[in-house]
Formats: structure tokens, C-alpha cells, sequence
């Protein structure tokens, strides 16, 4: 009389193994080279209305956690200037930010370079704000 069900009921629970999973550390990596390129990206901004050898130095170090971390080099952005001019003391603001998250993220997985880097930049741009804003 009825008809004999062929497929899985859309209401059984997915195979574990049905999607890719990624581990803790995984993420980590993923988290960790995200905040560091969009502090790469900031210092890059910085460089370009105020050049100087530290950012120089601090950009090519960036630049090497990320390819580090994400197996490549990190895309990087040639545009000199935003349109609006953009305030230096905001500049640094959203670095010491970016540092700040990066250094946590870097601790969670232990990873000391990067903590070390993003520790650094957090100073720089701590005294960079003290003497942009004064």
C-alpha cells in the first residue's frame, strides 16, 4: 500500500565526516595572519604620507609573518593615499589596534615571533600617537 522511503530523511544529522574541519591551531594561523596583513596594510598606508625606516623595516617584517603563516607572499597595497587624507593620529590608532589583536591571537598559539612583532608595533604606535597628537 505505501511506498518504501529510498533516501535519508532530511531530518538525520549530518556524517561528521561529511565537511572539512579545521583545527584550533588552524584557525589560529588563519586569525593571526588576517590581523597581521591588515596591520600590514596600515603600516603600508603610514609609509606612504610619512616615510620612514622603521615603517620600511616594520612592513618587510610584516610582510614576512604573513607569507610565513599563509605559505605566499601577502598581497600588498601600492595606493599612496586615501582620498580624504587620512589623519595620521587615527592611523596609528587603528595600528596599535591591529597590534593589539595580533598579540593576542599570537600568545594563544605561542607563537613568539609574532608576538614579539606585534608587541614592538603596539610601542611604536603608542609613541607615535603620543607625538602626533601632541
Amino acid at each position: 500500500m505505501y511506498e518504501p522511503i529510498r533516501a535519508k530523511s532530511v531530518h538525520t544529522m549530518a556524517d561528521p565526516g561529511d565537511f572539512p574541519h579545521r583545527s584550533r591551531e588552524e584557525e589560529l594561523d588563519i586569525q593571526l595572519a588576517g590581523h597581521l596583513a591588515a596591520l600590514l596594510a596600515v603600516t603600508d598606508e603610514l609609509r606612504a604620507l610619512a616615510p620612514d625606516p622603521a615603517l620600511d623595516s616594520a612592513a618587510e617584517r610584516l610582510a614576512a609573518q604573513v607569507a610565513r603563516l599563509r605559505g605566499g607572499p601577502p598581497v600588498r597595497s601600492a595606493v599612496a593615499a586615501a582620498i580624504h587624507e587620512p589623519h595620521l593620529y587615527a592611523l596609528h590608532q587603528r595600528a596599535h589596534a591591529l597590534a593589539g589583536r595580533a598579540l593576542v591571537v599570537a600568545a594563544s598559539r605561542a607563537d613568539t615571533g609574532a608576538a614579539i612583532l606585534a608587541a614592538q608595533r603596539m610601542e611604536a604606535h603608542a609613541r607615535a600617537t603620543e607625538l602626533v597628537g601632541a
